[in-house]
């Protein structure tokens, strides 16, 4: 199983970061760790959402897609 998730950070509700993994609880406590250089500014980090795929191509698929201008709009709008 393969989960895209968006986390908000609690120090600056206005930044999210998304990303991709096979466990999100391990994940998200390397965010809060900081051993994830992308986030470690803005930690500490919550689960905004998360989207569960069987199949890791379709995963990447939806990851890139948030990551774009439309899917970050929908994201916005939606998650």
């Amino acid at each position: 199983m393969k989960y895209v998730y968006i986390l908000q950070s609690e120090m600056d509700s206005a930044r999210y970061y998304t990303g991709i993994t096979d466990n999100m609880e391990r994940r998200l406590t390397k965010h809060n760790a900081g051993e994830v250089k992308h986030t470690s500014e803005y930690k500490p980090w919550r689960i905004k959402t998360y989207v569960a795929f069987t199949y890791e191509k379709r995963a990447s698929e939806f990851e890139k897609y948030l990551k774009s201008g439309s899917g970050r709009a929908f994201a916005t709008k939606h998650l």
